[in-house]
């Protein structure tokens, strides 16, 4: 399985952004996919996510109402729709697949197998 992460970039506060990552493999619908992101000397951190297609999805309260998570399983991708952005949403943006996650540890990193190579969001005042 491969994940290839893309849409990042340079945007104001206020801004938008949508980021996409498109998986290779046969078990995209299936599989937990996820979102985390790494600021500046900080850990890596669940943004959203869901357990399968289909599933409910789950935010980080820090994104919830602002950010909107969703898959094409036409197109095995997944995306994330960054809206009000604030400069502390600055980070590396990370998307991750999981066959054997379940719900009560879809905000783990250790629960995911595979990762993408992270796209830079960086988000000026």
């Amino acid at each position: 399985v491969q994940l290839q992460a893309s849409g990042g970039g340079l945007v104001q506060a206020g801004g938008s952004l949508r980021l996409s990552c498109a998986v290779s493999g046969r078990t995209f619908r299936s599989s937990a996919m996820a979102w985390f992101r790494q600021g500046p000397g900080k850990e890596r951190e669940f943004v959203a996510g869901d357990r399968m297609s289909g599933a409910a999805t789950h935010y980080a309260d820090s994104v919830k109402g602002r950010f909107a998570f969703s898959r094409d399983n036409a197109k095995n991708t997944v995306y994330l729709q960054m809206s009000s952005l604030k400069p502390e949403d600055t980070a590396v943006y990370y998307c991750a697949a999981g066959s054997r996650t379940i719900t009560s540890t879809l905000r783990q990193k250790a629960a995911y197998d595979y990762w993408g190579q992270g796209t830079q969001v960086t988000v000026s005042s």
